[in-house]
């Protein structure tokens, strides 16, 4: 973020002034990629501001800096307590996006990163609304890899992993397109660079496994669930690039994304090129799930206030 987005941040148990928040150029997390991370939404109806599954985040940051023996420093209660303060400290009441980064500090140059490591955890949250437009993007596949499992862990949410994910967005965006799909190593489609990818063809719905390369995506799981819901098959299986070509809808699922439709890939048009029925039922039904409209879901929110 290149402005201030609130007036505190939660850094190391205490809530501080945004401006008072600074780490040293020696921090290992600069040098080598040696953090992890959440992305997880806040949503404000007229009654209540709703962290949407503020648990299952925190869970996964936990589950990402065992992967890399990160110290979490925090219990599961306590980060999900702070995130609560912060919003509060800020008097955040509007729809949001919070941001918990747990990062190795000042290690040294060595590589021998252990839980004896020193490390930080710093939560931050802003005013946030949608990140893509609801009417859908155009995408086109990468000629850069999803990283792989034999080299670097895509189930975890590790900060260094995203490098990959700049190299296919920078290509995109060179190319006038909005989103890009990376492939795994088999040629497989894996996902996008911040987004799981849901394929429909015949009233089915796929989705790659978590074997080809794939982040095991909060809101992925949470798309899952509302197609069943629906009563729609699902299934989780390879899917080859030509099959995005004569796909029937295709949309994507992340924090930021939430559920956004896309509408072309590599100039194919996606459907009719609008949104389709399916995604936009999913879609809509996830919008009422953040904003406490459907009481069968309310245990996946948390209140702020």
């Amino acid at each position: 973020m290149n402005t201030k987005n609130a007036d505190f941040i939660w850094f190391d148990g205490e809530v501080k002034p945004w401006e008072s928040v600074t780490v040293p150029i020696t921090t290992h997390a600069m040098h080598y990629g040696t953090s992890v991370f959440e992305g997880i939404r806040g949503y404000s109806n007229n009654e209540n501001l709703f962290i949407f599954k503020l648990k299952e985040h925190m869970k996964r940051l936990i589950e990402s800096a065992e992967v890399y023996s990160i110290n979490p420093r925090y219990t599961l209660s306590e980060m999900c307590e702070s995130t609560i303060e912060l919003l509060k400290k800020n008097n955040i009441k509007t729809s949001c996006y919070i941001r918990p980064l747990l990062f190795v500090g000042l290690h040294g140059i060595d590589l021998n990163v252990t839980r004896n490591s020193p490390s930080h955890l710093a939560i931050i949250a802003f005013p946030f609304n949608r990140y893509f437009p609801e009417t859908g993007i155009r995408t086109c596949i990468s000629s850069w890899r999803r990283i792989n499992e034999n080299s670097t862990p895509p189930m975890a949410k590790a900060g260094g992993n995203y490098m990959n994910s700049v190299l296919a967005t920078q290509e995109c965006k060179r190319n006038g397109y909005d989103e890009s799909i990376l492939l795994d190593y088999h040629g497989n489609v894996s996902e996008a660079p911040g987004e799981n990818i849901f394929v429909i063809r015949n009233n089915k719905i796929f989705t790659p496994p978590l074997s080809d390369s794939v982040l095991e995506g909060i809101t992925r799981d949470t798309a899952i669930t509302i197609a069943k819901y629906f009563g729609y098959e699902i299934q989780e299986r390879s899917i080859s690039r030509t099959e995005l070509y004569i796909a029937d809808e295709i949309f994507v699922t992340g924090t930021a994304a939430e559920i956004t439709p896309v509408i072309s890939v590599d100039n194919h048009s996606i459907g009719n090129g609008q949104v389709g029925k399916i995604t936009k039922e999913i879609s809509s039904f996830y919008q009422k799930i953040v904003t406490s409209k459907i009481p069968e879901f309310k245990d996946w929110l948390t209140a702020v206030w």
